[in-house]
């Protein structure tokens, strides 16, 4: 499909964009390539009709481990580092009033 120069210089003005003449010419054969290969697409869909709407071709589920505590080997080290410390806390300016 077919893009007048015009119509990218109007999309462009639309996102307030400054495009040379070079990335005007470059960006209406993109954008020409880009509507041709939606209108593909499109005829595409309609032969797939009988086919269900997926979000992926395979079925798959995430595989996660269980949370779990566990201790951490280094925490005095971390605490120590902090610059003002509060028990077992990082302290922090308030920031809420």
């Amino acid at each position: 499909m077919a893009i007048a120069r015009e119509e990218v210089q109007h999309i462009a003005h639309l996102a307030r964009l400054s495009l040379t003449e070079e990335e005007t010419a470059k960006f209406t054969g993109q954008l020409g390539d880009i509507l041709d290969y939606v209108a593909q697409l499109q005829e595409l869909d309609g032969e797939l009709g009988d086919v269900a709407p997926m979000a992926r071709p395979i079925d798959t589920a995430n595989v996660v481990r269980p949370d779990g505590l566990s201790p951490f080997a280094a925490r005095e080290v971390l605490l120590n580092g902090a610059p003002e410390r509060e028990g077992d806390f990082f302290r922090v300016p308030q920031i809420l009033a």
